[in-house]
């Protein structure tokens, strides 16, 4: 079984976050296109180690449309491949009115799996911290799920859980039947499957959206292309990313195929940049890197925690949304960029009234 993550120590960038700049629908939905979100373009920058005028480089403010004009020629695109699964399953005859969200299958057959109930407000849900080892929830068209233990172990009351499926079908095909997309709160409405899918989809197998590939487009990427820019693909399927306070990032299934860890071995060696597609593929890539800085095929569970003090080993840049105020997915971007860029791209986000969550826009963080 794997091992129970630890409390965050160090603090992420915290700043206030207005709700009315969350993004409720995608951007499709008033008539536009998701090349049209809005790209932030910043440069690492750390007052520690550059001088005072190039740290003072401005941020451009653009449209995702224009990537490629921040790329160069032999820089490589590194994205990921994983489809969004239909994730929320309604828990049948139950008094709480459960939501049972699909997390993360781990090894051994087991399932992590987060309980949701309807929120006191009303507007979507909140978690459930009243599950109990040994109770059995009954799920749409005969399934089942068996909870074992909370997830972490011996943690305060938990939302998420280890868990043994029981399902009629394979969980792919069982949930294009019976499940829905993961919804919070702040989406208006609900939106079919296909919204919550990136260009580069390809297996199912992630509860949520590897949501900062979504601005892309077969136009764009067809652009990027022409201009020498490479794109790889790897594989991690994200879990649910309703984090507490203080939580660190749940295990999740990856890949990093032969031809990709080769490919940016290839760029590093010949001076161009490894830039990610958002952070499941920094997770992916810096689990498959050694501390020389190369990359290696890697396939498995990966519980790796990328922090300022860790740093990244592969990875140049990195293409990203707008995350949550202290979570700890900005301590991977400060990894990347620097708390110096991270606090100052943030103040002027807000600032600027840039949009968050999965249908926002875009931050783009480059050496």
């Amino acid at each position: 079984m794997l091992a129970s993550p630890l409390s965050l120590t160090d603090l992420p960038v915290d700043f206030e976050l207005p709700d009315d700049l969350i993004a409720t629908e995608p951007v499709e939905s008033a008539g536009g296109g998701r090349e049209d979100a809005r790209l932030m373009v910043a440069r690492r920058a750390d007052p520690a180690d550059v001088d005072a005028n190039d740290f003072e480089r401005p941020l451009v403010h653009t449209t995702f449309a224009r990537l490629g004009d921040f790329l160069d020629p032999g820089d490589l695109l590194v994205v990921n491949t994983s489809a969004t699964l239909a994730a929320a399953v309604p828990a049948v005859g139950s008094d709480d009115g459960l939501l049972v969200h699909l997390s993360t299958e781990l090894p051994g057959g087991l399932w992590l799996v987060e309980l949701r109930r309807p929120a006191e407000t009303g507007a979507g849900t909140q978690p459930f911290f009243d599950g109990a080892a040994g109770r059995t929830l009954s799920l749409p068209g005969g399934g089942a799920v068996d909870l074992l233990a909370p997830y972490p172990a011996g943690g305060p009351p938990a939302r998420l859980w280890f868990a043994v499926l029981r399902l009629p079908a394979p969980v792919p095909a069982y949930l294009a039947r019976h499940g829905r997309p993961i919804r919070y709160g702040y989406a208006g409405r609900p939106f079919p499957i296909s919204a919550y899918q990136t260009v580069f989809a390809r297996e199912p197998g992630s509860a949520e959206m590897p949501s900062a590939g979504r601005p892309f487009t077969t136009a764009l990427v067809t652009d990027l292309v022409r201009r020498g820019v490479g794109i790889s693909p790897v594989v991690l399927h994200t879990g649910v990313s309703s984090a507490e306070p203080g939580e660190l990032p749940y295990p999740e299934r990856y890949r990093v195929p032969p031809a990709t860890a080769e490919r940016v071995n290839a760029t590093r060696a010949a001076g161009h940049r490894v830039i990610a597609v958002g952070t499941t593929v920094t997770r992916a890539l810096e689990t498959a890197a050694d501390e020389r800085g190369r990359a290696h095929p890697s396939q498995g569970w990966t519980e790796l925690v990328i922090t300022p003090e860790r740093g990244t080993r592969v990875v140049d840049g990195l293409i990203t949304g707008w995350h949550q105020p202290a979570g700890s997915h900005l301590l991977l971007v400060e990894a990347v960029a620097g708390r110096a860029t991270v606090e100052r791209s943030y103040a002027a986000a807000v600032e600027g009234r840039y949009r968050w969550h999965e249908f926002g826009d875009v931050h783009l963080i480059l050496p």
